[in-house]
């Protein structure tokens, strides 16, 4: 069933995975076709097709907003729900305990690719990828899996240039240097990290904020194995040097979870020497490409998070005008 609105039409469509299915909503402009695509991927944790969380308050998630203003310029895309997102997760985490891994986002990403290429009004020679934060490891290692439909271009938004790993920590230090015995604290969260790594429980001491001791026991959960330490380890800046395809990278400069210094400098220095690799750090631009106008000293996690998909946020102009502008150059 298609919906028909001002920027387009979008229905929703499905296709099967192992013994599952992935789910997701197709736009098309309204126009007459073909048009260049684009799919999107969401970032980390039970983040569905629309950049929306259960963990977060909240429905006005930014690949929705995404996919509409796309349409208004004149491209298609598809936006799904990984497996244990959306209303579907309840019923395909028993049928995944055991088996997410960055192999099964990955084939997640090629059956989304594969279903828009096919749709009718679709060029199937130009489809690109628009991912976020985690979502942008699974479309770099989707284009260096030598797919049957390779990708012609990526928009990168918050890529960690770091191990992913090595950014979450650098979150926990921002927060711990503020508190008493903060020190102490990130050491036992070093060890118990450590043990989690060399495949052994993490047996978090009762010391540690209740936040972290989720935390932890969230990466050690079966339903999240070998998932967890596979992504725990894994870093874009490798990736992006082998992937050899026109690529966009976006950190905006007040993304409070990856930052657009730490993690902008190893891409950036992956990336010497590559003239079709560019690099957009919006002034105002957060992690969702909200708009964000406070000063970045006045944001903390985890309060600044929880705003990201409020009803009165909005996309960034600069980070959406890039975004529109380098699609529109590589088509």
């Amino acid at each position: 069933m298609a919906d028909q609105d001002a920027y387009g039409e979008s229905s929703e469509v499905s296709w099967p995975l192992d013994s599952t299915n992935v789910y997701g909503t197709l736009v098309r402009p309204a126009a007459p076709g073909p048009f260049p695509a684009v799919v999107m991927v969401a970032g980390s944790g039970p983040t569905d097709r629309d950049w929306n969380s259960p963990l977060l308050p909240g429905s006005n998630g930014s690949a929705r907003l995404l996919a509409e203003a796309l349409a208004q310029a004149g491209f298609a895309s598809l936006r799904y729900d990984k497996r244990v997102s959306g209303p579907h997760a309840r019923e395909n985490l028993p049928l995944l305990t055991g088996k997410l891994s960055m192999q099964s986002h990955v084939d997640e990403l090629a059956g989304a690719v594969c279903t828009l290429a096919h749709q009718s009004y679709v060029r199937s020679d130009r489809v690109f990828a628009l991912a976020n934060s985690e979502g942008t490891l699974h479309a770099l290692n989707y284009q260096l899996h030598n797919p049957a439909i390779p990708l012609v271009g990526l928009v990168l938004i918050g890529p960690p240039g770091r191990a992913v790993g090595t950014v979450a920590r650098s979150q926990l230090a921002a927060q711990a240097s503020s508190i008493p015995d903060g020190d102490a604290l990130l050491a036992l969260y070093d060890a118990a990290i450590s043990r989690f790594l060399a495949g052994e429980p993490t047996n978090p001491d009762p010391a540690l904020p209740e936040g972290v001791q989720m935390l932890l026991q969230g990466l050690e959960s079966p339903a999240n194995l070998p998932f967890a330490r596979e992504l725990w380890v894994a870093d874009a800046a490798p990736l992006l040097r082998q992937v050899n395809v026109p690529m966009l990278v976006i950190i905006g400069k007040k993304d409070i979870q990856v930052d657009w210094q730490a993690d902008g400098g190893p891409l950036q220095r992956a990336a010497e020497g590559r003239k079709d690799i560019t690099f957009l750090f919006p002034e105002n631009a957060n992690h969702v490409l909200k708009q964000e106008l406070r000063p970045r000293s006045e944001l903390i996690a985890p309060e600044i998070v929880e705003s990201y998909n409020g009803p009165n946020t909005h996309l960034d102009p600069e980070a959406l005008t890039g975004i529109l502008e380098w699609l529109a150059g590589h088509v």
